[in-house]
């Protein structure tokens, strides 16, 4: 006879154990400390065997039915059920030893040891761990298609860390790579995902420029230029501030104020037409004092060399860097681009960076206030980013900053 609920739930048992069987080899097994347990006796090859399904009233009389119902059709395809529910967890171990962290973080340990920048090697974990991990970590490694990396990839660029979003495809392609040498996955779904075709190219990063790896060997060249003193001083003061082209060879004098390490850009000679304010670090600085030796008379600060009330020409530090060896390979513009990069990666925020390159959008209402929005927290970062080119133009590293809560 089969069992009911309300059966199940009355009955009880004395000091042994009690079984109530519903058919099929399903029974609930009763203890004396008041379980009841679904079980399932069979028989394979001629010995006694026996599952468990569940506690009651965890697993219901329906579920169970439903599971033993299953257990008699594996019987009936001669599998053990207990042997596919030991092959079952196995497949769950392994799947999550081959989650994509997992490989990942496998593939990093063998990576770094080719690597010789401590700080390169933590910060490429840094990256995983922020940006990757938390998309598709989780996932096995044989089962991730492209439209994840995707997703992944254009949620690092909507908060303006394109760089980075490219930065890591080239990372998961490299994982999968590892993976497929070591018979974890099958495909590497990163080679079907072009960035040009998934992320935005911005007209303002269309400008060419070296990688940030880059950076210390071109700061010894700009120390080292021949060319004029002002010319030099330019550059240099461009790399400082990242200020776009136009915005540097059209300063004058009366915009800075060195005591106050502050450098106010009037809205007329902004793109955006509104105010803008470059906070000075001690670097900066110290190219403007110099630069007051010789210009510190005029108007501008970087006069023409033919008529000094007119500025340098735009192409002046674009012929300055060809001389140095980097024609179509790096402009003044390209400054901007390392900068947010690095900046990027150090884990400044965002906002700071984007309203210190001066891409954030203001109205004309609010520009008066939002020119001088998180001007304490951009004075930090300027000078930090000073502190950065001073480090790496000697051959030295800057570790990695510490972020404050």
């Amino acid at each position: 006879m089969a069992l009911t609920d309300t059966q199940i739930k009355k009955a009880r048992c004395g000091d042994k154990p009690l079984k109530l069987f519903d058919g099929g080899g399903l029974f609930l097994h009763l203890m004396p400390t008041g379980s009841k347990i679904w079980r399932v006796a069979y028989r394979v090859d001629g010995k006694q065997k026996m599952i468990s399904f569940g506690k009651y009233p965890d697993v219901t009389l329906a579920q169970a039915r439903e599971r033993c119902g299953e257990a008699r059709k594996q019987l009936a395809a001669e599998v053990d059920p207990v042997e596919q529910r030991r092959a079952t967890r196995q497949e769950r171990v392994v799947a999550n030893e081959n989650n994509f962290e997992a490989v990942a973080r496998e593939w990093w340990q063998h990576w770094k040891e080719a690597r010789t920048s401590d700080h390169h090697v933590a910060q490429t974990l840094r990256r995983l761990e922020a940006d990757v991990f938390p998309a598709i970590g989780t996932r096995p490694v044989a089962e991730i298609e492209a439209p994840e990396l995707v997703e992944m990839a254009k949620a690092i660029e909507k908060r303006g860390a394109g760089e980075l979003a490219k930065r890591a495809l080239q990372m998961c392609s490299m994982i999968f790579r590892y993976a497929i040498a070591h018979g974890k996955a099958r495909r590497n779904p990163a080679m079907d995902v072009k960035p040009s075709e998934v992320l935005k190219n911005r007209k303002s990063e269309n400008y060419a420029r070296i990688g940030a790896g880059e950076l210390p060997a071109l700061l010894r060249k700009i120390e080292a230029y021949q060319g004029t003193p002002v010319t030099r001083l330019a550059v240099k003061l461009m790399a400082l501030t990242f200020v776009r082209t136009g915005e540097l060879i059209g300063a004058k004098w009366a915009e800075f104020d060195l005591d106050a390490a502050r450098w106010d850009i009037p809205a007329e000679r902004m793109k955006m037409k509104t105010p803008h304010i470059v906070p000075l670090s001690p670097q900066a600085i110290d190219v403007l004092k110099t630069l007051q030796t010789i210009t510190g008379g005029r108007e501008l600060l970087f006069p023409g060399e033919r008529d000094h009330s007119k500025p340098m020409s735009n192409n002046t530090i674009l012929g300055a860097l060809a001389r140095m060896g980097y024609k179509h390979r790096m402009t003044g513009h390209g400054f901007r681009g390392i900068a947010s990069t690095v900046l990027h990666e150090h884990e400044f925020d965002h906002a700071y960076i984007e309203m210190q390159l001066a891409h954030a959008e203001r109205n004309e209402v609010s520009a008066a206030y939002n020119h001088a929005q998180y001007l304490k927290q951009r004075a930090d970062m300027m000078a930090w980013w000073g502190n950065y080119l001073e480090s790496v133009g000697k051959g030295n590293v800057l570790p990695l900053r510490k972020l404050v809560a």
